[in-house]
C-alpha cells in the first residue's frame, strides 16, 4: 500500500522538485523511517488515516533509538515534505504535520578566521612548488566566493567569466549561480592555469576541470581539508578549521560589514534566507564581545 504512496512522492521530488539523486534518497529514507514505525506498532494506517498524535508518538520513538535533535528535525521536514505532495494529489483531506513541532536545535557557532589569520595561513603556502601555486588559487578562491569544497573541487574552466570578475558556481542540488571573484584570487588563478597547470598530463574527463593533482585529475575534498588543517598548523593557529572554516569567514566578514542578508544568502546558494541567518548570531556575538571589551559599562568591575 506504501509503496504505491513513496514511488508517487519519487517522481515528485524528482521531476517538480528536481533535486539530486542523495536528496531523494534521504526523503524517501524518512518515510521509510514512519513506515518501520507503523509496523512496529501494528498500525499500518494509510496517509490520510494518520493524525497528529500518530506522528508525535513516530517523533518519541525516533528519539528513543537515539537519534539526535538535529536528525530528528530534518526527518521532521522530511515528512512535512511527504505531506505536502500528499495535499497537492488529493491523497489527504488535511495535513497532520501542520502544529507538528520539531525539537528546539541550539544553533552552534563556527569556529570564524580573522581576515588576518586567513592571510597568515595563505602565506604559509611555499610558491617554489607547482602544487603551492594551486593552493594559492584555491584558497584565495575559496575565501573570495565562500565556495562550498564540493563546489571548489568541481569548478570547471568553462564557468570561469573572469573579465567580467564572475564564475558560475554548481551548488546543492544542482543548482546554478553566478558569484562574483575579487582580483586577487582572478591574478592567481590566472597564474595557475598559464604556469601550473599546462604542464600537467590531464586525465580523460577532467579536461574542464580548473584545479587538479599533479596525475591530472580532479582533486578530493580530502585532500583540501588535510592541506588546510597543515596550514594552519604551520600559522599556529588553534582553531578548529576545515574548508567550510573559509565560507563561514566569508559570509561573517560579509554581515560584519554591513552587506544586506539577502546578497549574502544569494552568493551562498542557501535556498532559505534562515540558513544564512546564523551570521546575524555571529555578528551579534561579535558586537556582544566588543562591547564587553571596550564599553565602560560592561567592563567587569
Amino acid at each position: 500500500m506504501w509503496e504505491a504512496y513513496k514511488k508517487g512522492y519519487k517522481s515528485y521530488l524528482q521531476l517538480e522538485k528536481s533535486l539530486s539523486d542523495n536528496s531523494v534518497e534521504a526523503y524517501l529514507l524518512d518515510v521509510e523511517k514512519l513506515t518501520q514505525f507503523l509496523l512496529h506498532t501494528d498500525s499500518l494506517k494509510t496517509p490520510a488515516e494518520i493524525e497528529l498524535q500518530d506522528l508525535q508518538l513516530f517523533i518519541k520513538w525516533i528519539s528513543e533509538l537515539g537519534i539526535s535533535d538535529k536528525s530528528q528535525a530534518r526527518i521532521i521536514s522530511g515528512i512535512r515534505s511527504f505531506y505536502k505532495y500528499c495535499s497537492i494529489e488529493n491523497i489527504i483531506k488535511k495535513d497532520p504535520t501542520v502544529l507538528l513541532e520539531a525539537p528546539k536545535l541550539q544553533r552552534r557557532l563556527p569556529d570564524v578566521l580573522s581576515f588576518e589569520e586567513i592571510e597568515r595561513i595563505i602565506a604559509q603556502i611555499d610558491l617554489s612548488k607547482a602544487e603551492g601555486g594551486r593552493n594559492k588559487a584555491i584558497l584565495e578562491t575559496m575565501y573570495s566566493c565562500g565556495l562550498r569544497v564540493s563546489e571548489l573541487v568541481n569548478l570547471r574552466l568553462s564557468c570561469l567569466y573572469l573579465d567580467v570578475n564572475f564564475i558560475r558556481v554548481i551548488g546543492k542540488g544542482d543548482k546554478e549561480r553566478l558569484v562574483p571573484i575579487g582580483d586577487s584570487a582572478i591574478k592567481f588563478i590566472n597564474i595557475y592555469k598559464n604556469e601550473i597547470r599546462v604542464h600537467l598530463l590531464i586525465k580523460p574527463g577532467n579536461e574542464d576541470i580548473l584545479f587538479l593533482n599533479r596525475r591530472g585529475s580532479k582533486l578530493s575534498r580530502v585532500m583540501i581539508f588535510l592541506m588546510l588543517k597543515d596550514l594552519a598548523k604551520k600559522a599556529g593557529i588553534t582553531k578548529n578549521i576545515s574548508p567550510h572554516t573559509f565560507r563561514h569567514s566569508f559570509a561573517t566578514h560579509l554581515v560584519e560589514g554591513g552587506a544586506d542578508l539577502r546578497a549574502v544568502q544569494e552568493m551562498l546558494g542557501h535556498e532559505s534566507i534562515t540558513t544564512t541567518e546564523i551570521y546575524t548570531h555571529l555578528d551579534r556575538e561579535y558586537l556582544r564581545e566588543t562591547l564587553h571589551q571596550f564599553h565602560p559599562a560592561f567592563k567587569a568591575g
